[in-house]
């Protein structure tokens, strides 16, 4: 990416981003800190979420908490701090989250009786007050969503990707039936593809989790997965079947219509700011951002170019135009900012579409209309722009979506032969292939190409036998490297 130093003339070349080309790692670096989304915290491993960062949380969160809803699920808290007795109830889920663990051993000077967990994630002490809550068939099903912070010790952070510290939604539930938890985690699973999808402008392979990359304690975890612009898999949300594992564990029981005495289902299911990671990913160029504007704090701005009455008035129309359509408009006033530095400014950020308003198109009657996605730029009159703009704001989140839906297609692969997978993994892409889901296959996978089974795929094997061990094939599996 190039910085303008003059408003429409000669472009003169200064370095603001690394190209994806040269180094993907660094260009994210690059986008995370010059569209001013986030910072490192004092504390290695933590973030500082910036106001521009935050607001484009703010609005999945809205989205997010709006589908959520819809399914009967209410929002609660719990608290940060977990003693450790409550994690080592299911043995699957203290080993493995045993290495993420932060563990206080001392408070206000002293020892404590017994240590405390900073929340890796709720299960265990909302599964304790399930136990009190549910007492009979009628109080089923119970749902509880969270909004909240939760600490896993990260080796190799990565700003929004992997953080010590980190926000995210966790949503529990809790069941008569075995088939009622399964459901629900399907359901979930639905509700997050359709937000990745419909809100994210993402394009995501759903699945099953293999046993190696399934939730520690769960019976079953479904995912969705989205491919980087690099060639690389993230996982950008996930529902548990817990079936009644945690149930026995925190003896939640309740007396049905009969009156026995029952163990209920519990699920869990949630999403991260690793998904504002997705979206830098799956959506930026070499200039920056490119939000989709379903979550673009701003979905338009209105550039005013001159301190002349007349143009500031013109700026000031549109801008409330827009708003009073509902579109989330701002006006960028900066006279004393260089138009190449005001233009920059919000390619990096993301802005889905620009309008400029100067003297010379207050004379020709007319605004010039700028689309991030493509970077195209056209007139329109001026009496018109705001409708031009909003009605370009559906075409771009449509477009977005379709980039990303092609990328992934153009770049998933079948492959029958572990040689062939071995050379190509490096390359970047998902790889399509039959499985036998024989046990330690998976460790031999990863041990040999750096790779790992994202998800189980509803679709025919593309070979009757396992890419790892030649036994008949039983699954057909998505692989690849992964954040």
């Amino acid at each position: 990416m190039c910085r303008r130093h003059t408003r429409r003339g000669r472009i003169v070349a200064t370095a603001v981003l690394t190209s994806q080309a040269e180094n993907f790692p660094a260009w994210y670096q690059d986008v995370v800190a010059r569209a001013e989304l986030a910072d490192n915290g004092p504390v290695r491993g933590t973030m500082v979420i910036r106001p521009w960062g935050y607001a484009i949380w703010e609005l999945m969160q809205a989205d997010m908490d709006r589908r959520i809803k819809a399914t009967g699920a209410q929002n609660a808290a719990f608290p940060l701090f977990i003693p450790m007795s409550f994690l080592e109830k299911e043995k699957q889920h203290v080993e493995g989250f045993s290495p993420e663990l932060a563990v206080v051993t001392h408070g206000g000077g002293e020892q404590l009786a017994e240590p405390l967990v900073v929340r890796p994630t709720s299960e265990t002490v909302i599964n304790h007050y399930f136990a009190k809550w549910v007492q009979s068939h009628r109080d089923l099903p119970l749902m509880i969503n969270l909004w909240n912070n939760v600490v896993r010790w990260e080796l190799r952070p990565r700003l929004f990707l992997r953080t010590t510290e980190f926000l995210w939604q966790e949503g529990h539930t809790v069941h008569a039936t075995y088939d009622d938890a399964v459901a629900e985690t399907r359901r979930m699973l639905e509700v997050y593809q359709r937000f990745m999808e419909e809100t994210l402008a993402i394009s995501v392979a759903v699945g099953e989790k293999s046993p190696d990359e399934r939730f520690a304690g769960a019976d079953h975890t479904f995912t969705c997965e989205a491919l980087m612009r690099d060639g690389k898999a993230l996982q950008m949300g996930t529902s548990h079947n817990l079936g009644h594992s945690f149930a026995r564990a925190f003896d939640i029981r309740y007396l049905d219509a009969r009156g026995h005495r029952r163990y209920a289902a519990t699920t869990s299911w949630g999403t991260s700011t690793r998904m504002i990671g997705g979206v830098i990913m799956v959506h930026g160029d070499d200039h920056g951002l490119r939000l989709p504007p379903s979550i673009a704090p701003h979905q338009v701005v209105v550039m005013q170019l001159g301190e002349e009455n007349e143009v500031a008035e013109a700026t000031e129309r549109i801008v409330a135009e827009l708003r009073a359509a509902g579109v989330r408009a701002h006006a960028d006033t900066r006279a004393h900012t260089s138009f190449g530095r005001r233009t920059v400014d919000w390619e990096l950020k993301g802005v889905p579409v620009r309008i400029e308003v100067g003297a010379r198109e207050l004379a020709a009657g007319q605004a010039t209309v700028v689309r991030r996605d493509t970077r195209t730029k056209r007139p329109v009159p001026l009496d018109g722009a705001a409708r031009a703009a909003e009605g370009l704001l559906e075409e771009i989140q449509r477009t977005l979506f379709e980039d990303s839906r092609t990328f992934r297609e153009q770049h998933t692969h079948p492959v029958t032969d572990l040689d062939e997978l071995t050379q190509r993994v490096g390359d970047g892409g998902l790889y399509l292939a039959a499985w036998s889901g024989a046990e330690g296959s998976e460790r031999a996978l990863s041990e040999g190409t750096g790779a790992t089974i994202r998800c189980i795929v509803d679709a025919d094997p593309p070979a009757p036998t396992c890419l790892m061990t030649g036994e008949p094939a039983k699954y057909t599996v998505l692989i690849g490297r992964a954040y």
